[in-house]
């Protein structure tokens, strides 16, 4: 076991050098961001890209295509499939004796292996190498690939080997995103389309489909990342097709072409592409209005939100338009979600207070990760510098290292001080005190206001008890 461990490790190690190396020859050839960006989609290094194009990216809606997932391993294998079986209809033998369906289907599923291996598999890319192999085995035994079954499939293999990917917004966007556009084209392939010329047949499909995984995936990219791209439909339906057109067929000729030192060809064409690409995302980014900010929704929202959506795609008949309400209401209990009064760090470092200007921090440094998480989840976009500028010490107090406790002259009935350090001096104070030992048995602690007073609500008590927790579950409770 251990020489095979060795072996796997050494293998592993072998493709990262082949991985960084192939990095390292697309960005002396494509410089700034188009080499970043180039790098990025082939070997899943993201490590020459500026901030600045990654936030364009971003607010732009268009940073799903540097993650190598199903669009990309789609357009691979959809490239090779449909090359090799042209070249396997170029003879008579081949094209009339020969599984040419089956072959091509063959050959594309060992791109996508290769595909996989280059670009680190990573959990997005795993999960698209799955959904690809499950299209194309329908097509080798002569099935639709396409199908719903083939998405359940696909889901259900994923969840099988990663159970934690449920919860993640990743598997849920790109699955939403699948299921709806299997769904659509489905109802499309029974209306007569003849009406369209064929030039513009590819248009409106390409339309359609931008929309659809727009529309399918923009509540739950919202709900995990509280933002949305107003003109993100406008930016993908500019820069998507390209990644079809020329970008993806454009990097598997500079594969073909690289032993012959000519890759310099396929690069340039790809490099096109991506200028443009990265074109539109800064475009995009800097009309008034781009990005839109929501508050995080409550916790029955998203699975209400999945239930109407499944409702109405997979059920039969009129039945099928329950799923609509439920949909509804999950909007409705979206915009009623109210934020916490008051938040308080694991640690006692940070306090988020609600004015009605927003949420007021207590620093405008340090703690920077829950700041921006706190300030996310409220739907404002505001930074922590602002955030910190409508501060007011009141019947909230913020102790913030030994000097501020020692100089603390007493706290009042009603007042809520919570201390960075260990507060036992305030033991026996009239007030509620959070230091880090009351915080360590709790974790983070949230309150709402109510008519009984505060309500709280603890990190533990939400995570409950776990067998690598020594804590007791802390329930919320009333003062």
């Amino acid at each position: 076991m251990g020489a095979a461990a060795a072996s796997e490790g050494h293998a592993g190690l072998m493709v990262f050098r082949i991985r960084m190396a192939a990095s390292a020859h697309i960005r002396k050839r494509l410089a700034g961001d188009t080499g970043g960006f180039a790098a990025a989609i082939t070997t899943g290094d993201r490590s020459a890209i500026s901030p600045e194009a990654l936030q364009a990216l971003r607010v732009s809606n268009l940073a799903h295509l540097l993650a190598i997932s199903g669009l990309h391993m789609g357009l691979l294998t959809g490239f090779v499939f449909a090359g090799l079986r042209l070249l396997l209809t170029l003879h008579p033998v081949s094209a009339l004796r020969w599984p040419t369906k089956a072959i091509a289907a063959v050959g594309a599923l060992i791109a996508a292996a290769g595909y996989l291996a280059l670009s680190g598999g990573n959990v997005a890319t795993q999960r698209a190498f799955i959904m690809v192999a499950v299209a194309l085995a329908a097509l080798m035994i002569g099935r639709r690939a396409f199908s719903l079954r083939a998405v359940a499939v696909a889901a259900f293999v994923v969840l099988i080997l990663r159970p934690e990917a449920l919860m993640g917004p990743g598997f849920q966007m790109s699955f939403a995103a699948t299921t709806a556009l299997v769904a659509v084209f489905g109802w499309l392939r029974g209306i007569d389309q003849r009406w369209l010329p064929k030039w513009a047949r590819p248009v409106f499909a390409t339309v359609v489909s931008s929309a659809v995984a727009g529309f399918a995936t923009a509540p739950i990219a919202a709900a995990h990342f509280n933002a949305f791209a107003h003109y993100g439909l406008i930016a993908n339906l500019a820069s998507v097709p390209l990644m079809g057109l020329f970008v993806i067929p454009a990097a598997v000729l500079a594969l073909l072409m690289a032993p012959l030192g000519l890759d310099w060809i396929g690069l340039a064409v790809m490099g096109l592409g991506l200028d443009w690409i990265l074109g539109v995302a800064h475009a995009v980014s800097e009309l008034e209005g781009a990005r839109g900010h929501v508050v995080s929704p409550g916790a029955w929202v998203l699975p209400l939100l999945s239930l109407g959506f499944l409702m109405l795609i997979l059920w039969q008949g009129r039945l099928r338009w329950v799923g609509v309400p439920a949909m509804a209401l999950s909007l409705v209990l979206w915009n009623e979600a109210v934020r916490p009064e008051l938040l308080i760090s694991d640690t006692g470092t940070l306090v988020g207070v609600m004015t009605p200007k927003g949420r007021a921090l207590s620093k405008a440094k340090g703690a920077g990760f829950v700041a921006r998480n706190w300030l996310e989840n409220d739907g404002t976009g505001a930074t922590q510098a602002s955030a910190a500028k409508l501060w007011r010490q009141g019947d909230i107090v913020h102790l913030s290292g030994k000097r501020a406790l020692a100089g603390f002259q007493g706290c009042q009935a009603g007042q809520i001080v919570v201390a960075s350090v260990r507060a036992d001096v305030l033991t026996g104070q009239p007030c509620r005190v959070f230091d880090p030992t009351s915080l360590r048995r709790t974790g983070a602690v949230a309150l709402r206001k109510s008519g009984e007073g505060w309500r709280i609500t603890t990190a533990r008590g939400s995570a409950g008890d776990r067998l690598w927790t020594h804590w007791p579950k802390a329930r919320s409770q009333d003062q």
